[in-house]
């Protein structure tokens, strides 16, 4: 067991901190696009499938943040920014339309109210968290803005 911010872990989990980088670029990669692609429903039509074109300003809006943000995000530019609006816009597409009950079809018991799972939330507020984790930890090693702004990326504080 080695010490690790005065925490006692195994020497094989250590071995894996030379894959943090990969393994974060593709994962924000990943979530970027699949983010890019709810956008692209609504304003491109691509891929088929999805509720159409919005109707109210709000909802395009949301549809330019989810197609920007996401490409920004995958790519790593303007990575902060990009994460820390697209949070904001989960946390609200949650409160406004999942908590709301208005993805139901049915009006929303109490505990379909609260609960993600239950009204339909679960995606949104994951996108919310995994973003804001993107907008604290930053762009990572593979990432535009790295190569961009010739910096080196910032990691976790130690303490």
């Amino acid at each position: 067991m080695t010490g690790n911010g005065g925490k006692a872990q195994p020497r094989a989990m250590n071995a894996l901190n030379r894959y943090v980088d990969p393994i974060y670029c593709i994962l924000r990669l990943i979530i970027g696009l699949m983010f890019a692609c709810h956008g692209g429903q609504k304003i491109l039509g691509f891929p088929p499938g999805g509720h159409g074109a919005p109707t109210d300003a709000l909802g395009w809006v949301g549809a330019i943040i989810e197609l920007a943000g996401g490409f920004l995000i995958a790519f790593g530019l303007l990575t902060r920014v990009a994460a820390f609006i697209s949070s904001g816009e989960m946390a609200v597409a949650y409160f406004m339309v999942h908590a709301a009950g208005k993805a139901l079809d049915h009006p929303p018991a109490t505990t379909e109210q609260f609960f993600p799972l239950l009204n339909k939330g679960e995606l949104a507020v994951l996108y919310c968290f995994i973003f804001l984790f993107i907008f604290f930890y930053g762009p990572g090693r593979y990432a535009l803005d790295t190569l961009i702004f010739q910096r080196p990326p910032s990691t976790a504080a130690t303490v």
